[in-house]
């Protein structure tokens, strides 16, 4: 099983969407979390160990990360999705950007 880990800024909308999207793949662990101080779930040391690949929305979402969890993120697998922050949760074309950047990133059918 692979650890997997989506980042966005509040958690509101697209991580969440992300971990429904992949929450019951027969081969993979899901979370989602937040870099803002107001996400719904913001990141945690945790979060960050546990997470075999983490994959962020935007650039600025791995600069963060990186900011906060420096040592941690040592060896840690960061893919940036470019997942612009203009889409509601389950909206049918994030789902579609989902399934493919992640399923395409790690093998997936």
């Amino acid at each position: 099983m692979k650890n997997i880990l989506f980042i966005c800024s509040r958690n509101q909308w697209r991580s969440p969407t992300a971990e429904n999207v992949w929450r019951k793949h027969p081969s993979l662990n899901v979370r989602s979390a937040g870099t803002s101080p107001r996400a719904k779930k913001t990141v945690n040391a945790k979060d960050i160990q546990w997470a075999d690949v983490i994959f962020v929305m935007e650039e600025k979402h791995k600069n963060r990360l990186k900011a906060e969890f420096t040592r941690l993120l040592n060896h840690k697998d960061i893919q940036v999705l470019d997942v612009p922050d203009e889409y509601q949760y389950m909206d049918a074309e994030l789902v579609d950007i989902m399934q493919q950047a992640v399923s395409s990133y790690l093998d997936l059918n």
